[in-house]
């Protein structure tokens, strides 16, 4: 269980915690846990997160979406300069984004947060991690409720 939510989100605190206090009566009682939990992330638990993050495929730098290839320079060149200033990759959720969107909506935040400072970035990095992780851990369980019914 502990390994299959640390692909929701890479704090072992963070899936420790949903673990240990599993069962849950619902889907719903679940996702408030794991947002609770990800409030509560300490600053080491959120590094840990983000260079778990930093494994995973950055989908607008891999496949061909939507978009010039100026525009796929500047976002790496924009995830470099992000990286280079809050030493993490850039995280973004883009649950509800159309694919035709999605470019200019990363390059939109990057270059945003950009112009943040080091901890007002952290603070939106761990809100992002949160909403990534609650999209994850929804896609898991139906997925996992789509096994079963089988």
């Amino acid at each position: 269980m502990e390994e299959a939510l640390l692909a929701c989100c890479g704090s072992r605190r963070w899936a420790l915690r949903l673990t240990v206090h599993r069962p849950y009566p619902d889907i719903e009682s679940l996702l408030a846990a794991a947002s609770e939990a990800s409030y509560d992330l300490r600053p080491a638990d959120l590094a840990e997160a983000l260079a778990d993050e930093s494994w995973m495929p950055q989908p607008l730098l891999g496949m061909r979406a939507p978009g010039s290839q100026a525009a796929h320079t500047a976002l790496r060149a924009a995830h470099a300069a992000y990286e280079a200033r809050f030493g993490h990759v850039f995280v973004v959720c883009l649950e509800g984004i159309d694919p035709e969107e999605m470019l200019d909506a990363v390059l939109g935040s990057i270059r945003t947060r950009l112009a943040n400072d080091p901890d007002e970035e952290r603070l939106v990095a761990a809100d992002e991690l949160r909403r990534i992780a609650l999209t994850r851990l929804e896609h898991l369980v139906a997925t996992h409720s789509k096994a079963g019914a089988r």
